[in-house]
């Protein structure tokens, strides 16, 4: 696994029909509350950095709404997981797809931006390949090719123009697997993190300072929170017997916010549901040590010091499926930027509470495991792609105007061709 500075190699922006007189047309798609954020702040710093007025197109959330897309289709009907949640929505999601497709064919935009959710926006791209093959489509948040199925990375090359990467070491896959041009732009993950505001939250919570408080975080999905959240829970109370003291921080997400208040109807262990983004960071800053699901909580949690352990399950047979075409030796995407298996993961059949409360209880006290951990967390911040420079958003922005503008407005903000 190597490192890979941030920066801009954008591919040669194909021969487009150009709309004389008019602004850049920038058609977005995102699938999930996750990528409507990210397309959000792409549009901002797309805004700020474009030569051209942008008139921005395609599906978004509230967020990327807020930032002047009118969506052509509601998030909410394509942003589902899970066999049990997706099987019944299947005709939906493919008519929203030939409808994207044949939107973008239509309005011929200057460049599309796919954003994460790749069942449903790969879909669309390959449509729109087919359908108007001179539009350059550009996908922000690279799917995880390089954990299983490596050989997608080769049939992307063949719908895709350019890759924007979040993570560092998947330019070096890119360029070893297909021809598909990749730029590691850096993790927006790095935006969001506040640090401290941790003795404030004891305070306004009446935690003392030497107080022990495990921070628990079953997921921003339901089927997550309803596979994790009772675990978690009875992970805590097995903790207890060794910290009588110990108080629980469960920040939450609005899209689980009321099934997380449902499945803790009577809950007697010491708690304090936390909803808001900032207080969810000054709780990390509160916490001793947090059990986590696996995905971007734990690069959360790794800028902001927090030592953490993994637990995750999943329906029996598509972790079968995973365990089998798995590439990498961990899920967990603070030991895959670190490079090493820093953070401890148990999935499946050993996310049980015993488990997991043996591996937190070294975490939440002064001992040498907690150090060490504390120690390689340290590295995050620079690995993720903190180099004083530019912002993530403002890099992909970079990328996406040197491939969608002509090629007198780009030489004009000396983008790169």
């Amino acid at each position: 696994m190597s490192d890979v500075t941030p920066g801009v190699a954008a591919s040669p922006s194909p021969s487009l029909p150009q709309r004389a007189g008019t602004p850049m047309r920038v058609m977005l798609i995102a699938g999930e509350p996750s990528g409507d954020i990210l397309g959000a702040e792409l549009m901002a710093s797309l805004r700020t950095a474009s030569p051209l007025p942008i008139e921005f197109i395609g599906v978004g959330g509230d967020r990327m709404t807020a930032e002047g897309l009118n969506s052509i289709v509601a998030m909410s009907e394509i942003a589902v997981m899970g066999l049990r949640e997706v099987v019944p929505r299947i005709p939906l999601i493919y008519r929203r797809i030939r409808q994207t497709a044949r939107y973008a064919r239509d309005m011929n935009p200057d460049v599309v931006v796919i954003i994460d959710s790749p069942d449903f926006t790969h879909s669309v791209a390959k449509r729109i390949a087919r359908q108007a093959p001179h539009i350059p489509i550009i996908n922000y948040v690279s799917p995880q090719v390089w954990a299983w199925r490596q050989g997608r990375a080769a049939k992307m090359a063949t719908y895709l123009t350019h890759v924007l990467a979040l993570l560092p070491f998947e330019p070096a896959f890119y360029a070893e697997k297909s021809t598909l041009a990749c730029t590691f732009v850096g993790h927006p993950v790095l935006e969001r993190v506040q640090l401290g505001g941790g003795d404030q939250f004891r305070t306004r919570h009446n935690i003392a300072a030497d107080t022990p408080v495990l921070a628990l975080l079953p997921g921003s999905r339901p089927n997550e929170v309803k596979n994790l959240i009772g675990i978690f829970l009875d992970t805590a109370r097995r903790l207890r017997r060794d910290l009588p003291d110990l108080v629980v921080v469960l920040p939450t997400v609005p899209n689980v916010a009321a099934l997380v208040r449902e499945k803790l109807a009577g809950e007697t262990l010491p708690l304090i549901l936390v909803e808001d983004q900032a207080e969810k960071f000054a709780a990390f800053d509160a916490a001793n040590a947090a059990l986590a699901a696996s995905g971007t909580v734990s690069l959360e949690l790794g800028l902001a010091r927090v030592p953490t352990v993994i637990g995750y399950r999943i329906e029996r047979l598509a972790a079968f499926i995973i365990r089998r075409l798995a590439k990498v030796n961990s899920i967990v995407l603070a030991n895959l930027v670190l490079g090493r298996n820093v953070i401890p993961e148990y999935l499946q059949e050993d996310c049980e509470p015993e488990t997991l409360a043996r591996a937190l209880l070294p975490l939440m006290t002064d001992t040498p495991e907690r150090d060490e951990m504390l120690s390689a967390l340290g590295e995050m911040r620079m690995r993720l792609g903190d180099d004083g420079g530019l912002r993530p958003a403002e890099r992909a922005a970079e990328v996406v105007l040197s491939i969608g503008l002509p090629e007198k407005e780009r030489r004009a903000a000396h983008l790169p061709a």
